[in-house]
This record gives structure tokens, sequence and C-alpha cells, in this order.
């Protein structure tokens, strides 16, 4: 009885999927929400975007379920970010097994910033899982700055007409639409930042690379080569910090806050909580600029 339980449940699933596949549309599957933003607004109605990595989760050392897998496998095109820790792992295993899928890589043409976290010299270096998903070479968070937006979006624009040509004006008044949001966006970020006279935060894991290069911000990291700091490394950072006058400390929703929190207690320095991979872009780039700039009054 128990096996043909099992059996009933494994049919159901087949035929929720086949349902699912007739009824969802065109379908394009991205890395993270903030793709799945960008798609969305150039995409329309035209396309279902499927979001891989869920809210909450690490794409730097996420691993996909098979129903995920599954519903990737349903997508005619896959854009990438590029250089993401997820990417690196499962992209070459995603084209294998969905040879028929076009994949764009949406970092195309961008100037691309080397990680320069600061590396712990004091372990040992074996290759493990954990190695293997981090990020040491391109900083892969373009998606966190002005410049980066308005090329993900440009890319964008052009992997829908790759693969709809014929409803290309409707893609540009889209794509036209979305520029006209991310100009506005980065005028009130420039209009909050361009007063302060302390340009340096501290973050846990450093994913606001571009967006500090963008504005000449300096970021310090407590997260060390996709670790928890040591005693020492940590130390250090807070004399650093104390030095340069840091008011503000970010910690990411995705990552415990018990250092973040000891680092801003010893430094003074407001606790803000961010989330660089929410699905409304606009939206968490304010909060992050406002948050500098509250900073200022500390």
């Amino acid at each position: 009885m128990k096996q043909i339980g099992i059996l009933i449940t494994l049919l159901l699933v087949v035929l929720n999927s086949c349902g699912s596949k007739q009824t969802e549309g065109r379908l394009v599957s991205v890395s993270i929400e903030p793709q799945r933003y960008f798609a969305e607004q150039i995409g329309g109605d035209k396309f279902v975007i499927n979001t891989v990595v869920p809210a909450g989760q690490n794409p730097e050392v996420y691993d996909p379920t098979p129903q995920q897998m599954v519903q990737v496998g349903k997508s005619e095109a896959y854009f990438r970010v590029g250089h993401l820790g997820f990417e690196e792992v499962w992209i070459s295993k995603i084209i294998a097994n969905n040879k028929d899928m076009q994949v764009f890589d949406l970092s195309e043409g961008m100037e691309l910033i080397e990680n320069t976290e600061e590396h712990d010299h004091d372990h040992d270096h074996e290759h493990s899982e954990e190695c293997t998903h981090g990020h040491y070479g391109v900083d892969p968070h373009t998606w966190s700055s002005i410049n980066g937006a308005k090329k993900i979006a440009w890319n964008t624009l052009n992997a829908f007409i790759a693969l709809d040509k014929e409803n290309t004006q409707y893609y540009w008044n889209n794509y036209n639409r979305l520029m006209d949001q991310i100009e506005q966006t980065e005028q009130e970020i420039y209009n909050l930042l361009a007063p302060l006279t302390n340009r340096t935060f501290i973050i846990y894991h450093p994913a606001l690379t571009y967006f500090s290069a963008e504005y000449n911000l300096t970021q310090l990291s407590i997260e060390m080569e996709g670790k928890e700091p040591s005693p020492a490394q940590l130390k250090r950072l807070i004399d650093t910090a104390k030095e340069s006058g840091a008011k503000v400390v970010f910690i990411q929703k995705e990552f415990d806050k018990k250092n973040a929190e000891l680092v801003a207690k010893e430094t003074n320095c407001n606790l803000v909580v961010i989330n660089p991979l929410d699905y409304d872009w606009k939206k968490e780039m304010m909060h992050i600029a406002q948050a500098l700039a509250n900073g200022e009054n500390n």
C-alpha cells in the first residue's frame, strides 16, 4: 500500500508538471530576484520569469532542488548574472542538460571589478565546496549599482529581442520606461550621497563594490573569503573602522547578525539590515543610500 501511495504521488507530480508547462506560456529562467525585476519590466506579458535562487537564500552557495532544475528545463532561455557563485557551479550542468536552451550573460560588455576582499593567510586553502562556490576573482554584484543596472537592462533587452524579434518595439518601449526609472533613481541617490563628509561604511558580505566605486565610497567587509572572520581579523576591522569614522554597518538578511552587531557596538555605528537580493531593485537601492545619509547624523 505504501508503494502504491508513492506511485500515485509521483504520477500527480508529473501531471501537475505537464499542466503547468502548458499554462505558463513562454518561460525564461534567471538566477536571482533582482534579475526577475529587470526581466519583467522589459519582457512584460510576453514571458513568464522563473527565479532559481529563492528569496532569503545565499546565491554564492545555493544548490537548486530537482524540482527547480525541472522548471529550468522548461525554459527556452537562461539569463545569468555572470560570475555568481551559484552560476559558476551550475551553469555548465544546466547547459549540458538543456542543449536547446539559449544562455545570455547579462554582464557582457560591463567593466567588471576584481574582488579585493581581504584574504586570511592563516588557514589551509584546501579546495572545498565552499571555495568552489566563492567568487574570489570577479565581483559578481553588478546589479547593486546604477551602471550595472543599466547594462543589465540593455543586455536583457537584447536577449528578449533575440528570442522574440516580432515584438522588438514592445521591448524597446518597456526598456525606455525602465531606463527613465533607473536614471531617476541615480539622481535621487546622488542627491543623498553627494553631501556626505564620511564615505566609509562596513558590510558583512561585500555586495556593494560597484555601488561604492560609483559614488566614491569605501566598503569594509566583515566576512573574509566567504567565512566568519577570526578574532584578530575582527579586531583589525574594528580598529580600521574607528580610524575611518564609519557610521553604518550593513548586514544582509541571509547572514548571521552576530559579528555585525559586535562591530556596530564597538564602533558606535548604526546597524542596518539590507537585502540586495530584493525583487524591488529601486526600493532597495534607495534604502541603502538613505541609510548612509542617515548615518551622517549619527
